[in-house]
């Protein structure tokens, strides 16, 4: 009996560790939001006009891409780790210091492995799922209308990234989608379109790409779910990382 139970938790470590090396996908029912906000806080986010999103059914990952998750793509193929912020790679913490250029990168490697297309999400995608998806209450963060409890921002970070799924999560299960790292999405930043819009890809050219959620070094209100953010494709910042999708 003894044998049977070493046997059965040895593979289950097994099974652990194979699986943490690899996003975890939570599957987002297709429906239709209200994209943006009527608050016009920063002109830099350009949250407005709100307007109607459809969007197709898709899945996200659970948290953002680990650094543990980067490293088995890394020693995969061959790739030097970003350069080490100050603090150190922590495994379980989520990766930065990446591009946007990197992360897509690391969909084409993933989707050549699985079999799987993996991609950045679009920003409708990402904020519908931020909002809870169907499932949403209509909270101002991702999980809740106080970051307390929710998100990794400046005040509480204490100048760094934290382990990923340690607040609470959203309607959905999401951890981490208000705060810890920026992520990075598929679209061109720009102007949103004030009619409905069906599966938005966003713009089709421009010079900056879209980043959302916030991070361990802005404050709280960058973590909104509708607040908008955007970096040069080419350049890494120790507070960018990001999450992948796959189209259903």
């Amino acid at each position: 009996m003894k044998k049977v139970f070493l046997v059965t938790t040895i593979a289950l470590f097994f099974v652990t560790a194979y699986a943490q090396q690899y996003p975890e996908m939570v599957k987002v029912e297709g429906g239709s939001f209200k994209m943006g906000d009527d608050q016009d806080i920063d002109s830099r986010a350009i949250e407005q006009p709100v307007h109607t999103v459809s969007l197709k059914t898709f899945s996200i990952a659970k948290t953002e891409t680990t650094v543990l998750q980067w490293k088995t793509y890394c020693n995969a193929y061959g790739r030097k780790m970003p350069k080490t912020p100050e603090w150190g790679w922590k495994d379980d913490h989520p990766i930065v210091n990446l591009s946007w250029d990197d992360a897509v990168a690391y969909c084409s490697w993933l989707s050549d492995k699985t079999g799987n297309l993996y991609r950045l999400p679009t920003e409708a995608e990402w904020e519908f799922a931020a909002r809870g998806g169907q499932q949403s209450k209509g909270f101002k963060f991702s999980g809740g209308q106080s970051i307390d409890g929710i998100g990794w921002i400046y005040e509480n970070s204490n100048g760094s990234p934290k382990q990923v799924a340690q607040k609470r999560a959203n309607e959905l299960g999401l951890y981490d989608m208000s705060g810890n790292a920026w992520e990075w999405c598929h679209d061109w930043y720009g102007y949103y379109a004030a009619e409905a819009q069906v599966n938005p890809q966003g713009p089709t050219s421009g010079n900056s790409r879209v980043l959302r959620g916030g991070s361990y070094s802005w404050g709280a209100d960058a973590s909104r779910v509708a607040y908008r953010d955007r970096g040069l494709p080419r350049y890494p910042s120790e507070s960018y990382g990001f999450r992948v999708v796959i189209s259903q």
